[in-house]
């Protein structure tokens, strides 16, 4: 169900409501779900036309059949707790292949494949013998372990640091995920560069940090995104990331949920007991009360609205680009088929030093001169999300991540920055391509090829993420500090809860937050 047709633009039906939240994010709507399950009268206020936030799938180009995952695109994160409690009518699809990285060893084009039976002979054939393999079996069966204990966690009380290390039970493993910078790890377990490369992705999606930042930002990054679902798989979204804010969307208001688009929140009024929120719709301005309010927002936009001092300026450190192709494109490795290159992960320019010269270079104010990131075709995994007429023309989607390149590369002048770090991340890409990927890309209905590239500043001027950052702020480990309420929600208002991507454990598409803030809410 499309979200417009879960939502009113009309007026609020009650001059109060037990709960307010604000966004209509998939983190307010899991909050909205279980709230209004539990008997609470709920509005959800969201100023954009449509729920959904940074998750929803929309059609970018101009006259052409294609939903993509415009801004968030994979799941791990999401318990299925929450769908299973909620009834969502949504399901993802495991990927055939984790990862494909092109490299270039004596000359010849050749690639590292993991996932399937062949990956024991993709390592093998990389690196000249089976050690890394091993390594990486044993690597990944810890970080396995950790996931099968730490995840349940997640939407518990927060333990307090001393309890986690006890449950995680495995004194190297919290040394190295926990204690040190998560380099020193790769580089004990793993001795290939461009196989420590893969390794150390994982730690800078969305995170703008050396291997070895002793703040361990980078740790944090990587334990969020090996212990999804207490496996670390990330799965595609069937019908697209707006499959899962429509199915939300559509529980919380069959739990009896009012949501209201075009209504933005300006102002919160609190005593800890009672609040009023002030609210401008088509309508014009109007107040409403609660008893309590949630904030799907960031942390700075919470501070906004309560007059209140914000926190420190969060940035944003990615490229997201949306593609339609015609056909997948010819690679240079001959081993591999494209429709198995880019069933998975598909990175580029990913080594180890490569990274590191790409942290380096961002962090002395320069677009990263072999940009990294990570390809992803959708469609090869859910065809679904386009046209029947384009399906059975091979059209594919392709979806690109850019990594290390902050907000601040972009702040002279972001359109032709943006243009010219799309150039340099696409010359990279066609580095291990037999053909130019723009010989591949489809045309919209105006004749345009359809692409689209977004920086940390588009982002924030979209979807208001500060800095561009798309989990809000720093991750943070799961376990409670001193700043920390029970459920990693709370501020410093009693009646007020943030319930958006920077509470604690908060980041990707989990409905973390969101169940978090309802079951603070609902005091259990």
């Amino acid at each position: 169900m499309p979200a417009d047709e879960t939502s009113s633009p009309g007026a609020p039906t009650h001059a109060a409501y037990d709960t307010v939240i604000v966004g209509g994010g998939h983190n307010g709507l899991v909050a909205a779900a279980y709230l209004a399950r539990a008997g609470q009268s709920v509005l959800v206020l969201e100023r954009l036309g449509s729920t959904g936030g940074a998750a929803v799938s929309t059609r970018p180009f101009e006259g052409i059949d294609a939903r993509l995952s415009r801004y968030s695109y994979l799941v791990s994160l999401l318990p299925r707790k929450i769908v299973h409690e909620l009834g969502l009518d949504f399901a993802v699809r495991k990927r055939t292949v984790s990862s494909y990285t092109p490299a270039v060893r004596d000359g010849r084009s050749t690639g590292l494949l993991v996932g399937g039976d062949g990956t024991r002979e993709s390592f093998a054939a990389l690196t000249g013998d089976g050690r890394e393999y091993e390594a990486w079996q044993r690597f990944y069966a810890m970080t396995g372990r950790v996931a099968e204990r730490v995840f349940p966690t997640l939407t518990e009380p927060l333990p307090v640091r001393d309890d986690l290390r006890a449950r995680v039970d495995d004194a190297d493993a919290w040394r190295m995920l926990f204690e040190e910078p998560i380099g020193v790890a790769v580089e004990e377990n793993f001795t290939d560069d461009l196989v420590r490369g893969v390794v150390l992705t994982d730690a800078l999606i969305g995170t703008f940090a050396d291997a070895h930042d002793p703040s361990l930002l980078q740790n944090r990054c990587f334990l969020y995104h090996v212990i999804g679902n207490s496996t670390g798989d990330w799965d595609v979204p069937v019908g697209g990331m707006g499959a899962l804010t429509d199915a939300l969307a559509g529980a919380a208001r069959a739990a009896g949920a009012e949501i209201r688009v075009l209504h933005e929140a300006t102002r919160i009024e609190t005593d800890g007991t009672q609040a009023e929120v002030t609210v401008r719709s088509p309508d014009g301005e109007h107040v409403i009360g609660a008893r309590r309010v949630l904030v799907n927002a960031s942390p700075q936009a919470l501070a906004a609205l309560l007059g209140e001092e914000p926190p420190a300026p969060a940035e944003g450190a990615q490229l997201k680009v949306n593609m339609l192709l015609t056909r997948l494109p010819r690679l240079r490795d001959r081993s591999v088929d494209p429709h198995e290159a880019f069933a998975g992960t598909f990175h580029i320019a990913e080594g180890y030093g490569q990274l590191a010269t790409a942290y380096r270079e961002a962090a002395a104010g320069h677009l990263p001169s072999a940009p990294p990131s990570e390809i992803y075709c959708h469609s090869l995994t859910d065809p679904s999300i386009l046209g029947p007429d384009l399906a059975s023309r091979g059209y594919q989607t392709l979806t690109l991540f850019g990594l290390h390149t902050p907000a601040r590369l972009f702040a002279e002048d972001n359109e032709t920055a943006r243009e010219a770090l799309l150039s340099a991340t696409l010359a990279q890409l066609d580095a291990h391509l037999e053909e130019p990927l723009t010989d591949c890309l489809a045309l919209d209905a105006d004749g345009r090829p359809c692409i689209e590239a977004k920086t940390p500043l588009d982002l924030e001027r979209d979807l208001r993420l500060p800095g561009g950052h798309i989990f809000h702020r720093d991750l943070s480990f799961p376990y409670a500090t001193g700043e920390t309420g029970r459920w990693g929600v709370e501020t410093a208002h009693a009646n007020v809860l943030l319930c958006g991507a920077g509470a604690v454990r908060g980041g990707g598409v989990s409905g973390v937050p969101g169940h978090n803030a309802a079951m603070a809410a609902l005091g259990r």
